[in-house]
């Protein structure tokens, strides 16, 4: 069974996107992962297909109706679904690379994309929502963040990149950030290739490699080495 997306948002015209080109949508036309948007506005019930209201209590903005939401999510996801239900938010956890590991493994997720000044919260308590965030930030809606979302899980599926090796040593793998790459002219503008990458030598290699990545996470994130 192939990872199984499907985005909740009022703005469905807006995936695959990025999410369709390169190896990604390669994956996606050989159906190693499959998409699916579903528009929002389709599950109200009124003929202006009203999907918000003013927040209880006041205050400015609008917030998404839980009945609404409810029934969309209820059409893609039965109650027999294993998939996670995900809402993008800047409140939610962080996600991290091990985030996007466990994800890639399972069936896949249904994810809802927010807007206006959120969403009810007890829409997000009733159907078991998983609160996600990209970063310390906010966006004008949950689109763009679920694609960094899928960007990060779908090229961990075996078959998308090709090779397992492709991102055995990127970025947090290791609890680490990457070590510098280079590749030819041998020399560029007055910068050579380290000498030890053209020596031929793999252990010394790996032991320059692993000694940049470990110098690089020190400088620029110290808290990886903490936890």
């Amino acid at each position: 069974m192939s990872f199984s997306a499907q985005i909740i948002t009022l703005f469905p015209e807006l995936f695959p996107g990025p999410l369709g080109a390169s190896v990604l949508g390669r994956g996606l036309r050989d159906q190693l992962w499959s998409l699916d948007a579903v528009q929002l506005r389709d599950f109200a019930t009124d003929r202006h297909r009203t999907v918000d209201d003013t927040p209880a209590g006041g205050g400015a903005g609008m917030v998404l109706k839980p009945d609404v939401l409810a029934r969309a999510i209820d059409h893609v996801s039965p109650p027999d679904d294993p998939r996670p239900r995900l809402l993008m938010s800047p409140r939610g956890k962080p996600l991290t690379q091990a985030m996007a590991h466990e994800l890639a493994a399972g069936p896949g997720a249904v994810i809802v994309c927010g807007r206006f000044e959120g969403v009810d919260q007890r829409v997000i308590a009733a159907r078991g929502l998983t609160e996600v965030s990209i970063g310390d930030y906010v966006l004008a809606g949950g689109e763009v963040a679920a694609m960094v979302l899928l960007e990060a899980v779908v090229r961990l599926i075996p078959g998308v990149l090709g090779a397992a090796e492709s991102h055995a040593d990127e970025s947090f793998e290791h609890g680490l950030l990457e070590y510098p790459q280079f590749t030819r002219p041998q020399s560029f503008e007055g910068r050579d290739i380290p000498e030890v990458l053209t020596s031929g030598d793999h252990g010394k290699v790996d032991k320059w490699r692993q000694a940049e990545a470990l110098a690089l996470t020190r400088v620029r994130r110290p808290d990886l080495l903490d936890e």
